[in-house]
């Protein structure tokens, strides 16, 4: 796992970044990606000292899985997973070879499947899909602390 830190002393959620990449490509890249997260997060918190919540924990789990389902599923080849922690949030990026950008359906309850992007988009304060020479980079960005007293964009209430 490689891991960038910058600053010297204890980490600023503001002035530095702690990051993690990988690649896959298999049968369990999902789980071995939610794991990544997880292992991620909660060096972030006892390495670093930043507060990690088990909402935060569970939703960037979700958001990995979602991402790198629909990476999996929708193109061919491996698709590699970058985590940042920067600024106060959790920046979570999947690129994969497939250069056709997702479709993001409008809510339909009565659909079945085809709601991880909807899901994505919900916890998320941003999601952004960029197109890249070879295949697309898809990022979301998640709130690190637990405010209760703000909206999804970190608006203040």
């Amino acid at each position: 796992m490689e891991k960038t830190v910058g600053g010297e002393g204890r980490l600023s959620l503001v002035e530095s970044a702690v990051a993690v990449s990988a690649a896959f490509e298999g049968g369990d890249d999902i789980a071995r990606a939610r794991d990544l997260a997880r292992g991620f997060l909660g060096d972030v918190q006892a390495v670093h000292g930043l507060p990690v919540s088990g909402r935060v924990m569970s939703t960037v789990q979700l958001v990995v899985s979602e991402l790198v389902t629909n990476a999996r599923k929708y193109a061919p080849g491996p698709c590699l997973l970058d985590l940042r922690v920067a600024g106060g949030t959790v920046e979570v990026t999947v690129w994969d070879a497939n250069p056709t950008p997702p479709a993001i359906l409008p809510p339909d309850p009565s659909r079945i499947g085809q709601h991880g992007l909807e899901l994505v988009m919900a916890v998320s304060r941003s999601l952004a899909v960029h197109r890249e020479p070879v295949g697309k980079r898809i990022t979301t960005v998640i709130e690190l602390a637990d405010d209760t007293g703000a909206d999804r964009a970190g608006r203040r209430l």
